[in-house]
């Protein structure tokens, strides 16, 4: 078995047993449970549904809530986080989903541009809905979703350039967004265009009650779908680390192995030395690219070993305590490198991956 089968056990087995546990106030709450009442309640009264899945996942992220929609229901799939995806595998996506005959949009709701294009997207889908006969119609879209696929943020965005596109005035109404899984609270509703009105609705994350494959778990808990103390921090760096040793992205930071000593101006080292311990910073981030390629491309041995792809991930645990200026003695500096690195992969600062593979079409 490879390290990462091995791993991808250990984190649905874990998962699975918190679900288990219905008193568990980190898995499938009072709170989510009535939450998928009030979303499965709403979903009639809309015009479309917006099922926001995670480009990186696109299977393991599908909202099990809206499965059994009506037919008579449109819905669209929209690919959030696209930056953060492997591009060539966003495309094969993005084919896979239209050769189903599925409405399908991917995005980065952070891109101006790219929200102006959905916008229009979902406009032109509007225009297409049997009118009522009434002439102010006003249409709702309901996002639905998984915790943590961006659905705040998609809302945020789809709301200001809706209102700015509007030449509409007054102050601006937010959905709440938070990088942790499960914040957004309540239903809320945002204008994102005018002739005809349209409103879209947030909705909390939900996820199934439980979840049996632990694939599906694993790449859950690496994206950030689901809280990291259900698993440990420790055991999903190592995920990542068996993904990512075995891709080719380390391979795009040669040059900076090859860039020699710093040569940076005093200034630019005055500058370092005061942000030492802040690993968004870009000298850290390279300096953790560098390291990486170094220990990888250094390392002779058969990955698909376990226990060999073992000793390249804890060397790189050694590495990477230097490259986040961690001190030695630190007790703790596995958990603290293993929260580090998690945080510059979900950021995309460690290269861009799809964790599903697109399913043959046999």
């Amino acid at each position: 078995m490879t390290l990462k089968a091995s791993l991808v056990q250990k984190i649905g087995n874990a998962i699975k047993e918190v679900a288990r546990n219905k008193g568990s106030t980190w898995w499938y709450t009072p709170h989510m449970a009535a939450a998928s009442r009030a979303i499965a309640e709403r979903i009639p009264l809309v015009d479309l549904v917006l099922e926001v899945r995670d480009a990186r996942i696109p299977l393991s992220s599908k909202c099990e809530l809206i499965k059994n929609l009506s037919p008579t229901l449109r819905r669209i799939i929209i690919l959030n986080k696209t930056d953060l995806a492997n591009h060539i595998q966003l495309k094969e996506w993005l084919k896979y989903f239209e050769q189903r005959k599925c409405l399908v949009f991917g995005v980065n709701s952070h891109n101006k541009d790219n929200i102006k294009e959905l916008l229009n997207f979902l406009r032109a889908r509007v225009r297409e809905l049997p009118k009522t006969g009434h002439g102010d119609q006003t249409i709702t879209l309901m996002l639905v979703g998984i915790p943590n696929v961006g659905k705040s943020a998609l809302a945020n965005s789809l709301h200001q350039i809706g209102r700015i596109s509007a030449a509409e005035k007054g102050r601006l109404k937010h959905a709440i967004v938070s990088p942790d899984p499960g914040e957004t609270k309540n239903i809320s509703g945002l204008k994102i265009a005018s002739h005809p009105s349209i409103y879209v609705l947030d909705t909390p994350g939900v996820l199934p009650a439980e979840i049996l494959d632990a694939e599906v778990c694993s790449n859950l808990a690496l994206t950030g779908a689901i809280r990291d103390c259900l698993v440990g921090e420790v055991e999903l760096a190592e995920y990542f680390l068996s993904i990512f040793n075995l891709s080719d992205e380390y391979k795009k930071w040669a040059k900076l192995s090859l860039s020699g000593a710093d040569d940076s101006s005093e200034l630019e080292r005055r500058q370092k030395r005061q942000y030492l311990t802040d690993h968004t910073q870009d000298f850290i981030v390279n300096k953790v690219r560098r390291m990486l390629f170094e220990a990888v491309s250094s390392f002779n041995g058969n990955l698909e070993d376990e226990e060999i792809m073992l000793q390249l991930i804890q060397a790189e645990f050694a590495v990477l305590r230097d490259a986040f200026n961690l001190p030695p003695d630190s007790d703790d500096y596995v958990r603290k490198v293993a929260a580090k690195l998690l945080n510059l992969y979900r950021t995309g600062r460690l290269g861009h991956y799809t964790l599903d593979l697109v399913p043959n079409n046999n």
